[in-house]
């Protein structure tokens, strides 16, 4: 049976490589709500399997990630003329 960590991380990364394949690829930009949320989830799912298998080093990055990709996604919310 495959562990909850791998499932949720595995998860979490793959919205992270998307949003940065789609991106690399010009069919995301980077100042949209998509790209952001992809961010976001992304992260913070990856930060909650890094918790799950005690990993502080990626808890950090993750978590940051996230919270630095939330602040960007609540200043686009603020700008309706986007996505």
């Amino acid at each position: 049976m495959i562990e909850l960590s791998v499932i949720v991380g595995s998860t979490g990364v793959l919205l992270l490589l998307l949003a940065f394949f789609l991106n690399l690829f010009e069919i995301l930009r980077q100042d949209t709500k998509t790209y952001a949320v992809l961010n976001v989830v992304g992260a913070g799912l990856s930060c909650y399997a890094s918790i799950l298998i005690d990993y502080m080093p990626f808890v950090i990055l993750e978590g940051t990630w996230a919270l630095v990709a939330f602040t960007g996604l609540v200043r686009l919310l603020k700008r309706p003329d986007r996505e």
